[in-house]
Order: C-alpha cells, then structure tokens, then sequence
C-alpha cells in the first residue's frame, strides 16, 4: 500500500475513532494533534495514545496495559500479535483506564 493511500485511511480512522470516543460515556479529554496523533486523557491522568506509524503502514495504540499494533485487512483494523479487532481493545483499554464499561464500534 502506498504512503498517501495509508495516511489517507489512518487518518479518516483516527477522525472516527474520535469522534467514537467523544460519545462514549466517560469524561475524557481528547486532542487529535499533527501527524496523526490521538491523545486521549482521563480523569485519574492516565493516558491512552493511537497514533499512525506510516513505516509499518499500522495504526498503534499505547495504553496502560500494553502497545498494540493494527493493519487494515478486510475494511477492519486487525492486530497482527493475536488478530483482535481495533474497536474491540479500544472498548476494553478505555474502559478499564476510566473504570466506566464502553463499547466502542466503527463509525459510531
């Protein structure tokens, strides 16, 4: 995949994944900044980073409980160490970082 047709995808993803996050339930602090950085940060200062990694062609996730790394495969962001699924260790990342239980999906 060229470089400009992922950024293109990653950065469309980060938007919804935004925009996911804004409605989720928990009180949250998020700046989606230059190069395709989303930071997200929650009321006991933690913080959760998804990012772009234009190199690997992957978006990658930092949160308390580990890093992540997802590919594009079949219109889904699969994790390439056990194939979860981008939106599914989102739900479960921000909902043990805030204590409140989420569920994010794709385009929400």
């Amino acid at each position: 995949m060229e470089e400009s047709v992922f950024n293109a995808l990653a950065e469309a993803e980060l938007v919804r994944i935004e925009a996911a996050l804004e409605d989720c339930g928990p009180d949250l602090d998020l700046e989606l900044k230059q190069g395709g950085v989303l930071e997200v940060e929650f009321d006991n200062g933690s913080k959760l980073i998804i990012n772009r990694h234009a190199a690997a062609r992957e978006i990658w996730v930092a949160a308390k409980s580990g890093g992540f790394h997802f590919r594009p495969e079949g219109g889904k962001w699969i994790a390439g160490r056990d194939g979860a699924e981008l939106y599914a260790l989102l739900s479960r990342v921000v909902s043990e970082q805030s204590g409140v239980s989420v569920r994010l999906e794709a385009g929400t």
